[in-house]
C-alpha cells in the first residue's frame, strides 16, 4: 500500500497570495497594539487575493480602527520571497497593485463583537465545518508523508543553490506495511522547481538534477533506500522566467489540502481558507482548536489515530457538534471520547484566540509556510493528561 502526500514551496503563486494576505493581518494586529488592542477590540478580516501576470488584486472585508499601506505590503512581501526581477516570473517593485478592500458587514460585525452580540459574547465569525486529524506515525502526530513532503519544500527554499528559483512543488510517496498499517519507506520523490537558467552553464545543465536529487536525498534520507526513485523537474525543464504569475494565477486559499494533512486518507478538510481571515472566524481558530484535540487524543494513548470535527453556527459561541473518530484504534467507545473532548476543551473563539495566541503578528506571518510543523499552541500536548484522567 503507497500514501502520497503533496507539499509546495512559498514561492508557489497560491502561496504567494496567502502570503500577502497574512501579511496585511499582521500589520493590522500590529497597528491595533498601538492603539490598545484586546480580544474586545480585535479587528476583523476576511481577505481575498488574486496573483496575476504583473497584477496582484486584494479585496475582501475589512473592519479595523488602523491604517495600514495595502500596497507596500504587497511589494515587501512579493519581494521578500524572492520576486526581484521579471527573470523569476514577478517583480514586486514593478508589478500593479490594486486595493478594493471594503467594510466589514454591519450584520457579521454585531455577531462577533461581544457588546454587539445579543449573547455577549464573541459568536463565531461564520458558520462552517472544521476538521483536524493527529496519528502516531511521527514524533509530531502527523502522516508521515505530509512531514516528509513538507520538510522537503523547506530544504529547496533554505538552500543556498543560486539557481534555485521560489516557484516549486514536490510529493512523497511512502511504502506501508499491508498488516501494520505503519510506514516502512520512501518509495519515491517528485520534486519540481523553476531554475533560474542564468546561472547555469549550458555544459552543465545535467548538473541541476544531481544536486537537486543530492538535496532530497540528504533531507529524507532517514527513510530511502536504495529503490527509492526521484523525479526532478519530469519535463525536461523549467525555467524561472516561466514560473510565478508570468505561468499560473494564485489565489488565496487554493491549496487547502497542501496545508491541511497533504490528503492524507483520513485526514479530512472542511471549513475554508484560514491565514487571510482574523482570528474569530472559525475557518482559522476551529481549525486549529481541531488539530490540537485530535493531538491530545493522540498523545494520551487513547487512540492511534483521531479525527475531530467541530461545527459551528455564525454568531454563536459554542460548537453546534463536537464528533470524535478514531477509526477502530480507541481505547474507549468514540462517543465517550467525543463527551470528554467537548467537557474538557474551549472550542469558542474567544477560548481558542486566547490558549492559542492567535491576536499575534508573528503567528499569522508564520502560517503560509506550515500550519502544524512549527512551535504553535494549538501544537502542544498539554491536556493529555486531563484527557486520560477523564477517560480512566
Amino acid at each position: 500500500m503507497r500514501i502520497t502526500s503533496e507539499s509546495i514551496k512559498v514561492g508557489h503563486p497560491d502561496i504567494v497570495a496567502d502570503c500577502v494576505a497574512a501579511n496585511i493581518i499582521a500589520a493590522i494586529i500590529e497597528e491595533e497594539e498601538k492603539l490598545g488592542l484586546s480580544i474586545d477590540t480585535l479587528p476583523h478580516c476576511g481577505l481575498e487575493v488574486f496573483l496575476g501576470k504583473g497584477l496582484c488584486l486584494v479585496g475582501g472585508e475589512v473592519a479595523t480602527r488602523a491604517y495600514v499601506d495595502i500596497e507596500k505590503i504587497v511589494r515587501e512581501t512579493v519581494i521578500n520571497i524572492g520576486y526581484n526581477d521579471c527573470a523569476v516570473g514577478l517583480n514586486g517593485a514593478s508589478m500593479g497593485v490594486l486595493n478594493a478592500i471594503i467594510p466589514q458587514s454591519p450584520d457579521i460585525n454585531q455577531g462577533t463583537r461581544a457588546e454587539l452580540n445579543e449573547r455577549k459574547e464573541i459568536g463565531a465569525g461564520d458558520q462552517g465545518i472544521m476538521y483536524g486529524f493527529a496519528c502516531k506515525e511521527t514524533p509530531e502526530l502527523l502522516p508521515l508523508p505530509y512531514v516528509l513532503s513538507t520538510k522537503l519544500m523547506r530544504a529547496f527554499e533554505d538552500c543556498e543553490i543560486s539557481y534555485i528559483a521560489p516557484d516549486g512543488k514536490g510529493q512523497v510517496t511512502v511504502e506501508y506495511d499491508d498488516k501494520t498499517g505503519l510506514p516502512t519507506r520512501l518509495a519515491k520523490v517528485l520534486m519540481s522547481n523553476a531554475i533560474d537558467y542564468r546561472y547555469v552553464p549550458h555544459q552543465e545543465k545535467k548538473r541541476v538534477a544531481q544536486e537537486a536529487k543530492k538535496l532530497a536525498f540528504e533531507t529524507l534520507k532517514d527513510w530511502v533506500d536504495d529503490q527509492t526513485e526521484f523525479l526532478f523537474n519530469p519535463t525536461g525543464e523549467w525555467q524561472a522566467i516561466n514560473s510565478c504569475s508570468a505561468a499560473d494565477s494564485g489565489v488565496t486559499g487554493r491549496k487547502l489540502v497542501v496545508q491541511f494533512y497533504g490528503g492524507y486518507p483520513g485526514a479530512q478538510m472542511g471549513g475554508g481558507a484560514v491565514v487571510n481571515k482574523s482570528p474569530e472566524k472559525v475557518d482559522c481558530c476551529a481549525a486549529f482548536g481541531a488539530r490540537y484535540a485530535a493531538k491530545n487524543v493522540v498523545a494520551a494513548g487513547i487512540a492511534d489515530k483521531c479525527s475531530v470535527q467541530l461545527a459551528y453556527a455564525i454568531g454563536i459561541a459554542q460548537p453546534m457538534s463536537v464528533y470524535v473518530n478514531t477509526f477502530g484504534t480507541g481505547v474507549c467507545p468514540d462517543a465517550e471520547i467525543s463527551r470528554a473532548v467537548e467537557e474538557i476543551f474551549d472550542f469558542t473563539p474567544r477560548g481558542m484566540i486566547e490558549r492559542f495566541n492567535l491576536l499575534n503578528a508573528e503567528t499569522y506571518r508564520k502560517l503560509p509556510k506550515t500550519f502544524f510543523l512549527g512551535n504553535y499552541k494549538w501544537e502542544e500536548t498539554d491536556l493529555a493528561a486531563t484527557l486520560k484522567k477523564r477517560l480512566g
